[in-house]
């Protein structure tokens, strides 16, 4: 049995060995076992899907996830979840001395649950989709009628050249490795990429296009001539050659233009051989008509089906009379091809090597035997092909399911094999969403209340959030899931480590867009901390009101207040200066700020305006009792100054507020016992001295 290669020929979707095995996570690549590929823990799994996604099938047993290098008979393990990865560790340390203190340091094992978000050019292919995601959605209310539908086949076009920019660059890269492993590698991705292609092109023709009997054939023409290209490299190297008709793949090169339908780039190599052998010039001219005369429907045509169907029967009697006259009797070659332009299925079967593929295999088929087929009976042909193709010696892949599901037009099979057998959410959850917006999904709703399209994106939206910078694509598909959108981004938002003051504004910048209020405190007061840890005061004051948390506003004041007393100057002048409205944000912020503002007064030798402020912060309670001595203090210079300052109610006030401190006992934060003593008599002669020089000798009343 011929070797089974992928598209384009990068590759392979072949059995266990054969070229480009896959990563964990994917078993498009490798053709991989069920039980195999349930075990590997890279992307979504069966049972995962058994459990979340389908409708109709109850929850399945969780499936063995095996983890090399960790031997859990020989050491306790024990795990945690993180945001998009597991932590396994052993929990028995190495058994040392008693001499030696140091403890055997424990392996700890990180299982990415996406591992796909840390590949440099599949980010490319994250970002680029995106812009297309976004686009599509906020379009739909403008999408009607035919506009709609040529817009939903544009929107699948971007979508796929999305990913064959992906595949090329992978594919450049696998070539330039220089390690084989890392090389590997890449051909695997490369495998994976242009399945992906090969898949969402089909659905493409089948859900999107909705190709009907006619174009539906051309429309799969050309979907197997793009996804199976080696005859471009084929037909570049024979006609580079000093004698195309002596090049040993002449015929193969002909062989595969017929199967792949190119029958006027067959004519063309035909008439080669025509020149050059005049015993087979006969044969290639009758066998080149054939080709040119073979009725096809042209795009844009007014040739009904029925028109259409007459005229292939009667070419179709042609090539049979041709053949059982022995016209290419004495042509091995020729009556090869006549055979393959009859559709006899031996003929076609003959050349299993060159059509590499069932699909393939499907489309010649078709061409030749049933032009005109009807989508309905698409499923027919199929899964008659892929028996024939397979003949009973191998069993179909994962990709073949997934083809097959295609062709029987079950688009909830489609979406359950993919994310069965790929490694991440992305291919499911972009290409749901798109057949959402083509009205298709309608009917398949999921038990617990959300639809197949959201619970999708969800899991991308997951996924992308693992990463360190990924994680802001995944705020707009939160963002355009209606039911548990909202709930779900709120959640993985919490969970983003804020390494960086910058990282934090993002992510604060996206709460507050969407009035995140809960989230929006939780990082202020998380910024708040770090920056009082890093006694950057006046950024923790700015946290605390973004936060709107009072109690953090006044614990940062109070620092700003300890600090004054011990330096003797404020910090952050310019943020204390421009409070305003803030500054009510609690008693203390308010005292700051209007303590602060005594100061600017005071320098700007508007000391009655300073003495003022000064008394209505101590008889308004709202100063700290610890900060009372400090304020009386900065009465001193008031009251030595020249002029009177204090009033005779104002001087009464001045005197009870230190009664008030010195009776009292002393409380956290205030001057020792001796300290208060020194400070209250200097300040009984300031006072005493200002009452003497009142106008009038009212106030000689002693205190």
């Amino acid at each position: 049995m011929a070797e089974r290669r992928g598209p384009c020929g990068i590759g392979g979707f072949g059995p266990a060995g054969s070229t480009g095995g896959a990563r964990a996570g994917s078993s498009l690549a490798t053709g991989a076992e069920p039980e195999a590929r349930a075990r590997s823990f890279g992307g979504p799994a069966n049972s995962r899907w058994l459990r979340l996604g389908a409708m109709e099938e109850l929850d399945g047993e969780p499936t063995v996830t095996l983890i090399p290098g960790v031997n859990s008979s020989k050491k306790q393990m024990c795990f945690d979840w993180g945001p998009g990865e597991m932590l396994v560790c052993e929990t028995s340390f190495n058994k040392k001395e008693k001499s030696e203190t140091v403890p055997g340091c424990p392996v700890i094992y990180i299982i990415r649950k996406d591992v796909d978000v840390y590949s440099q050019i599949l980010r490319k292919l994250f970002n680029e989709s995106h812009g297309i995601f976004v686009g599509l959605q906020r379009i739909e209310e403008e999408l009607t009628g035919k506009s709609r539908k040529a817009q939903l086949v544009r929107v699948s076009k971007n979508y796929r050249s999305v990913i064959r920019a992906c595949m090329e660059e992978m594919h450049q890269v696998a070539i330039a490795a220089k390690d084989p492993a890392c090389s590997r590698q890449f051909s695997s991705q490369v495998s994976i990429l242009s399945a992906m292609e090969l898949i969402w092109n089909l659905c493409e023709i089948l859900f999107i296009e909705v190709a009907p009997a006619g174009p539906l054939l051309l429309h799969l023409l050309d979907w197997v001539r793009l996804h199976v290209c080696e005859v471009d490299n084929l037909l570049a190297d024979v006609l580079g050659s000093e004698n195309p008709r002596k090049h040993e793949s002449f015929w193969k090169l002909v062989t595969i233009l017929v199967l792949q339908g190119r029958l006027d780039e067959a004519r063309q190599m035909l008439s080669k051989e025509a020149d050059s052998s005049p015993t087979s010039a006969g044969m290639c001219r009758i066998l080149g008509d054939l080709m040119r005369t073979m009725p096809v429907l042209s795009p844009g045509t007014t040739q009904t089906l029925t028109e259409l169907e007459l005229k292939w029967q009667h070419w179709h009697e042609e090539c049979e009379r041709h053949l059982q006259d022995g016209t290419f009797a004495s042509s091995p070659h020729l009556e090869s091809l006549c055979k393959i332009m009859l559709g006899d299925e031996a003929a076609l079967l003959e050349q299993k090597e060159l059509l590499n593929n069932w699909y393939h295999f499907l489309v010649t088929r078709l061409l030749y035997s049933h032009p005109t087929v009807k989508p309905i009976d698409l499923h027919f042909y199929a899964q008659s092909s892929l028996d024939l193709f397979l003949g009973g010696e191998s069993s179909p892949e994962p990709l073949d399911n997934i083809l097959m599901a295609a062709f029987e037009f079950d688009i909830h099979q489609v979406i359950k094999e993919c994310s069965i057998a790929l490694s991440n959410w992305w291919f499911v959850a972009h290409l749901t969403d798109l057949l959402d917006h083509c009205k298709l999904l309608q009917s398949h709703n999921l038990y617990f209340g959300s639809n197949m399209r959201e619970f999708l994106l969800l899991e991308y939206a997951s996924g992308l959030f693992a990463h360190h910078s990924l994680w802001q694509l995944g705020v707009d598909y939160f963002d355009y899931c209606p039911e548990l959108g909202r709930v779900s981004l709120e959640l993985h938002i919490e969970r983003i480590p804020l390494s960086t003051e910058q990282k934090a504004l993002k992510v604060l910048r996206i709460c507050e867009q969407r009035q995140m209020t809960e989230q929006v405190r939780s990082i202020c007061k998380i910024l708040a901390m770090k920056a009082v840890r890093n006694n950057r005061l006046g950024s923790a004051l700015s946290w605390s009101i973004r936060a709107k948390d009072a109690a953090f506003a006044t614990l940062v004041s109070d620092r700003f207040l300890r600090d004054y007393c011990e330096r003797g100057c404020f910090s952050d002048l310019d943020l204390i200066d421009n409070l305003g409205p803030a500054m009510m944000l609690s008693d203390r912020l308010t005292f700051l700020g209007k303590y602060r503002e005594f100061h600017r007064l005071y320098g700007e030798k508007r000391f009655v305006d300073a003495a003022s402020l000064l008394l209505s912060l101590m008889t308004s309670q709202i100063a700290p009792r610890s900060f009372w001595m400090t304020l009386l203090t900065d009465a001193l210079p008031l009251l030595e100054q020249k002029q009177v300052i204090f009033s005779a109610e104002q001087t009464y006030e001045l005197m009870r507020c230190l009664e008030d401190l010195t009776s009292g006992r002393p409380v956290h934060g205030e001057p020792d016992a001796q300290r208060l003593q020194v400070g209250a008599q200097s300040l009984s002669t300031a006072i005493e001295a200002e009452k003497l020089s009142k106008e009038g000798g009212q106030l000689l009343v002693s205190t």
